[in-house]
Parts: C-alpha cells; sequence; structure tokens
C-alpha cells in the first residue's frame, strides 16, 4: 500500500474516531444524538436516558441532609418508622409516616402519587386526626432536621420542596408552614405529648413562612422565601397551627426538600404561574450567550430551544444549557396537573327526566362532565345515574282521640282507610295504604271502692300497644292532689280511693296520666272520674 493510500487510511479512521466519540449536545456522541428524541445507537435508552449524554447538573447543595429521605438505616415495615430515614429527626410525638418502595408504601386507603419526585422514599403526616377513636385536632405530625450550617441572619434563602396529595377526601387544601430554631437541641419539641400541636405551643421556635397548597393525586412543587432575624440551626415542616374542624383525617406528603441560599436556584426550572391558568408555563433565566433544550422525561422535545416552556404535559423536565465552556443540565421537574373528582349518586324515576350539569337524562347510566376549577384546574364531575322505583307500602297507624297525625301534606284526626301519595327519599312517588286506628286504652269514667270485688279500684288499661304507664295523679275538685304514683315506685299504678287513710268522699275527681306507647312517644292523658258509694 503507497503512502497516500495509508495517509486516507487513517484520515478516515481520525474520522470516524470522533464521530463515535464527540460528546457536545447537538451532535453525536458514542453513536447516539442526544437532542433528537431518538435512538440512534439502538441501545434502548434514548437522549438523557442514555449515559452516553450526561452532563454536569446544576444542584443546589441543600442544607437539609438526606433532602430525599433516600439514605436509610432500616427498611419501614409500617407506619410511624421516620427513625430509618438517616439524619432526619421525628419532630412531633405525633409521629410522620416513612414510605419506601422496599417494603411499605403507606396506608391501603391514603395511596401516595406515584412515582415518587426524587428517588424511592418520601414522608406522609397528618393534619389532625378525625373519625377515630380518640378524634383531636391538634394531633398535627411534623419532620425535623438540624442543619448542616445555619441559616444566617439577613441572608435570603429559598426551601423548595415536593408536597403530595392523596385522594380528595384526605388531602383538602392545607397550609403548610415552615418553622426555625436557633437551637438544634429543640427537636424535637412537645416532651412527647402527641397532642402538643405546633411547635410554636412550646419555647424556642418560630414560624418562617407558611403557603396554602391544594391537589388531588398529584405532587405539587412549593417554595418558601425566607430571611431570618436570627441564625437558624433547626428546622420543622408540617401543618400551620389552625386547629381544623373538619371530619376527614387530613393526609400529605413531602419529598426532596431543598433549602440553600437563594442565589444558589438561579438555574432551576421555575413555574411561572398557577400550574391551573392558561398560560401556565416552565422557565429558565434567559441568556442570548446560552443554548437551551427542554426534554420530558429525558427525551428531547424538538424546537424547545428557548429559556421558557409554554407547552407542558404531565413528566418530569429538564433543561440542558450549553456554552462555551460545555453543558450542564438542570434537576428534573415534576409536573402534574391537578385532576379533581367529584362523584355524585342520581335517581331517575319511572317516566321521569332527570339534570345533569343542565342537560336532561332520561336513560340510566354513567355520565362525565369536565369543569374548570377557580383556580383553572379540570373537575370531573362523575354522576351515576340508576333507576329508581315507586314505593308502595301500608301502614297501620293509630291516634288518640283529640290528636292529629300529619302524612306528607295531608292531616288526620280521626280513623280513616285511605291512600296518601308523597315522594320517597330517591325523589319518587311513595304511595302508602293508611289504616288509621284509635289506640285502645280504657280508662274508666267511675268506680266504687266498696270492697264488693267489682269495681273498686281506678286503673288505666290497655292491649300491648300500651308499653307502660309512667305516672298516676289524682287531684280532687278544688285542685288538691290526694294520690300520686310513679312507674320507679313499682306495682300496679291505681287508686283504691283511699286519701290518708281514710275513704275519700264521693264525687268527681281529675286524673292525669303519662303513658308510653308502641310509637315510642310519651303522652298525657287526662279527665274526670267519679267515685261512687
Amino acid at each position: 500500500m503507497g503512502f497516500r493510500s495509508t495517509y486516507k487510511c487513517i484520515v478516515l479512521q481520525v474520522l470516524l474516531l470522533l464521530v463515535s466519540c464527540c460528546s457536545v449536545h447537538g451532535q453525536i456522541v458514542s453513536g447516539e444524538v442526544c437532542d433528537n428524541a431518538l435512538d440512534d445507537d439502538n441501545d434502548g435508552l434514548i437522549d438523557l436516558n442514555d449515559p452516553d449524554c450526561a452532563c454536569t447538573v446544576f444542584e443546589p447543595k441543600s442544607l437539609i441532609p438526606n433532602p430525599s429521605f433516600e439514605e436509610m438505616s432500616c427498611c419501614p415495615q409500617g407506619r410511624s418508622q421516620l427513625q430509618c430515614a438517616e439524619t432526619w429527626i421525628q419532630a412531633s410525638a405525633a409521629t410522620t409516616d416513612y414510605l419506601h418502595t422496599c417494603q411499605w408504601t403507606g396506608w391501603p386507603n391514603l395511596p401516595p402519587p406515584m412515582p415518587f419526585p426524587d428517588g424511592d422514599a418520601v414522608v406522609g403526616f397528618r393534619n389532625g386526626r378525625f373519625s377515630m377513636e380518640e378524634s383531636n385536632a391538634n394531633w398535627k405530625e411534623y419532620v425535623g432536621a438540624c442543619l448542616t450550617e445555619p441559616l444566617l441572619a439577613g441572608n435570603t434563602y429559598r426551601f423548595e420542596f415536593y408536597l403530595g396529595f392523596t385522594n380528595r377526601e384526605n388531602s383538602p387544601p392545607i397550609d403548610v408552614a415552615f418553622f426555625g430554631s436557633e437551637n438544634c437541641d429543640n427537636l424535637p419539641f412537645g416532651n412527647g405529648d402527641g397532642l402538643h400541636g405546633c411547635p410554636l405551643n412550646g419555647p424556642g421556635w418560630v414560624q418562617l413562612d407558611e403557603i396554602f397548597a391544594l391537589g388531588e393525586n398529584n405532587w405539587t412543587k412549593q417554595k418558601f422565601e425566607v430571611t431570618p432575624v436570627n441564625d437558624i440551626y433547626a428546622i420543622a415542616i408540617g401543618p400551620d397551627c389552625r386547629q381544623l374542624t373538619q371530619g376527614p383525617n387530613p393526609y400529605y406528603f413531602l419529598d426532596n426538600l431543598v433549602l440553600a441560599d437563594i442565589r444558589e436556584f438561579e438555574f432551576v426550572i421555575q413555574p411561572d404561574s398557577n400550574l391551573c391558568a392558561d398560560d401556565f408555563a416552565l422557565r429558565l433565566p434567559a441568556s442570548n450567550s446560552l443554548n437551551y433544550q427542554w426534554y420530558r422525561d429525558g427525551i428531547a422535545l424538538p424546537n424547545e430551544t428557548n429559556a421558557t416552556l409554554t407547552n407542558v404535559e404531565d413528566g418530569k423536565y429538564q433543561v440542558v444549557i450549553t456554552s462555551s465552556q460545555g453543558c450542564r443540565q438542570t434537576r428534573p421537574y415534576l409536573h402534574n396537573q391537578p385532576e379533581f373528582t367529584d362523584e355524585k349518586l342520581i335517581p331517575l324515576c319511572p317516566d321521569a327526566i332527570v339534570s345533569f350539569q343542565g342537560d336532561p337524562i332520561e336513560v340510566p347510566g354513567i355520565y362525565k362532565d369536565t369543569l374548570r376549577t377557580a383556580a383553572g384546574c379540570d373537575s370531573i364531575v362523575v354522576a351515576e345515574i340508576y333507576e329508581a322505583s315507586n314505593v308502595t307500602s301500608e301502614q297501620t297507624l293509630r291516634i288518640f282521640p283529640g290528636e292529629t297525625l300529619t302524612i306528607g301534606d295531608q292531616s288526620f284526626s280521626e280513623p280513616v282507610q285511605t291512600q296518601v301519595t308523597i315522594p320517597s327519599a330517591a325523589g319518587c312517588d311513595s304511595s302508602i295504604l293508611v289504616d288509621l286506628q284509635y289506640y285502645q286504652v280504657f280508662i274508666p269514667s267511675g268506680f266504687s271502692p266498696n270492697q264488693d270485688g267489682i269495681n273498686d279500684v281506678f286503673q288505666i288499661q290497655g292491649n300491648r300497644q300500651l308499653v307502660s304507664i309512667n305516672q298516676l295523679s289524682i287531684f280532687d275538685r278544688w285542685g288538691s292532689l290526694v294520690h300520686e304514683q310513679t312507674f320507679s315506685d313499682g306495682g300496679e299504678l291505681l287508686w283504691d280511693g283511699i286519701v290518708g287513710g281514710k275513704v275519700a268522699a264521693p264525687g268527681p275527681y281529675i286524673y292525669i296520666v303519662e303513658v308510653t306507647m308502641d310509637d315510642g312517644e310519651e303522652r298525657q292523658l287526662s279527665g274526670t272520674v267519679d267515685l261512687i258509694r
């Protein structure tokens, strides 16, 4: 082979080597082009998911050790095991829960949104405990940490974290609070009292900031910006100090708690508006000397090369920033659009029409409609419209003379057999065949206490409709009480005509008797009885 041929072969080999080994975004790297959303080297990995495309990560150094709870000394087997997460402190005696995909991933009825924002571990906390055997609004759960370096008075810091929501019933909107202490010895607080509540109920703590947040089965990125007036060596995070009065058991999750000087967040992806707003976007600081490439779930988004991304769907976002000095990539930003669901159960009566979201419905089934909340998020209304039936029943009812019974819009004051139509619980017509009768209670109009064994006592009698006689009082014609018995006295309630050990004078006497009937109602009956000699 001649010199010229040998030279061409060497040049060709060098070019092939450059093509296969260069590592600048926008060019081929070991056969993989890192910004075209294709698997160029056929290894099953695309763009940033391919280790060949790795760049140095812009990453604020968190002053909170183990910020994503990933470092652990044990795998949680159940609730209340924050001690498995290294360096974290169970700040309150009301215990938080440590969730890890290695074993325990939470309560069955309180599933965390998946995937977790950063790694395999998160923490769950309550804001009060309700509808349990011992409800208490002050059962508030907090996590705490001693900082690797103090927050210095007068400096501004940013605290970014992910807040997770489970189902809507158990994760209502919440005010999350950020607390600080000048002494790490103040962790834990509350002296072991599970009902101590927020840190401010004891000494040594100040509230640094508070935010309002809402979601449903999703993670939301939250942040505090604080400028402490004193050096802060320990922090705690959890619910605010306000006590709730609601019925569910409010429950939430925390992950990726990054606390650093605000200047370290310069190249961290930030939302620029409410995450449900129509103009929601993600952004980075813009610079003419930098090139930007956006990625979702590690795959390049073609033509998204500005500092701001406006077309945002659910997923993990990163940006690769290149300059004359090379490339760097941001930490992932997890975006979940919250979707609220409201479920309704609507009866459909025979030959009737119901309204769902303004539309007439006459066929049973599952119906859905999507609305927009005040914050601009989707709210899905799901209605199960089921076939209800008219109800027909028969009832035998009883009253005393002088009483009035009301059924629906009709009233009755004497025995009758009739049909009454009223709406049922489902809203359909309910037809009741009513047989209204008088109670069968016998109260004698007179008695003769002459010891002949016939009608010697005044006594109220009745069938099984008469459950009990509670009290019997007898008055003379001038209103003086001459005899009284109550159920608690024992024995039968009656009057034998004796007053003060002597036979009472003949004539009319007034009786008042309190009875309980089989409808459970207590009634007072009164009248006159003649004592006959």
